[in-house]
């Protein structure tokens, strides 16, 4: 049997039996010399000094420390980086790059969970699901039965802010329903959209035209406070904002002030500053849903992280390329 490359998990420990459950854990084991029990929260460790210096591959994820210089050079076997969880951005260095080492993320696996959340909260908005569960559970009144007008999915329009990962996702997602999608990506072109089945709009055309908005773009400092005042007041009456991505891309001042004129709607897994304080008028804002940052692989869901990782090792060990390379080059534009 080939001897299997060292290797060294780098995240919270807690999360290693989440992320690699049994079943996963014993596959990559089959590729991989690693072991649960010893897990790199602080690269400063000096019992894992040893292991760190054959390691060839670092298994990371949520709680990784940075892989700065002086951990390169306490690893100078280390040849790839399979990362656990979405963005590397809050791991990754210049010198992690000029050493060629590879790195490759489960991002792609982690947008599907949002993509999910994202396709419910859409089309529950579109029925009024949470609005009525709320006034219902309020005043303990069953409204009769009979036709509710101003709701329903039928060709409601869903404006998609950012092909991203997730955003892609949620596109796919949206065909097999009668809602009418369209895009808004200054980093798409029209045949980019249209290779994706949606049209692509200016974002203030898209804003005006739409019955729901959902935020997939990411968090820069280009995008900050991407939808303020003045593009809140495009949204037509009864629209829905739905933000997935980083609290930080809506100027939250503006959103409360806009719901609380009651004209718009807002379901916000993510917030600024985040999480909210006690006192945010959003908790008590009857147009406002808030979630607890729950779209991302949670229980069961980030097993499927550790399974591409699990898959990546087992290309790199077959001297295959990952399936899902970080590009150095496109990190400034990424989440």
């Amino acid at each position: 049997m080939t001897e299997r490359p060292h290797a060294l998990f780098a995240m919270s420990a807690e999360n290693v039996p989440l992320v690699f459950p049994p079943g996963v854990l014993a596959r990559l084991r089959e590729s991989l010399d690693i072991d649960p029990a010893a897990v790199a929260e602080d690269f400063t460790d000096p019992r894992l000094a040893d292991r760190l210096a054959r390691t060839e591959i670092l298994v990371t994820g949520w709680g990784c420390p940075r892989l700065e210089g002086a951990v390169l050079d306490a690893a100078p076997k280390l040849r790839a980086v399979l990362h656990s969880a979405g963005s590397v951005k809050g791991i990754v260095t210049p010198e992690l790059w000029r050493r060629g080492i590879v790195v490759s993320s489960a991002a792609t696996a982690n947008a599907v969970p949002v993509a999910e959340y994202t396709l419910a909260m859409i089309l529950l908005a579109g029925k009024d699901v949470l609005a009525a569960r709320d006034r219902l559970r309020s005043e303990r009144v069953h409204p009769g039965w009979g036709l509710v007008p101003g709701i329903g999915n039928l060709g409601r329009r869903v404006g998609v802010i950012g092909a991203s990962r997730i955003g892609r996702r949620v596109i796919e997602l949206l065909r097999p329903f009668d809602l009418v999608p369209a895009l808004a990506d200054p980093y798409v072109d029209t045949a980019g959209a249209a290779a994706l089945g949606v049209p692509l709009l200016p974002l203030d055309d898209l804003l005006r035209t739409s019955d729901v908005v959902t935020v997939h773009a990411p968090a820069t400092e280009e995008t900050r406070h991407l939808i303020g005042a003045r593009e809140l007041a495009l949204m037509p009456d009864g629209a829905v904002l739905v933000n997935t991505a980083r609290g930080a891309l809506l100027d939250h001042d503006a959103l409360i002030a806009e719901l609380r004129t009651g004209r718009l709607s807002a379901i916000l897994d993510v917030t600024d500053p985040e999480p909210l304080p006690p006192d945010s008028p959003l908790y008590d804002l009857p147009n406002a849903v808030i979630t607890p940052h729950l779209a991302g692989s949670q229980g069961n869901e980030a097993a499927r992280l550790g399974l591409t990782v699990t898959q990546e090792a087992e290309r790199l060990v077959a001297g295959e390329e990952p399936a899902y390379p970080v590009d150095p080059t496109a990190l400034a534009r990424e989440a």
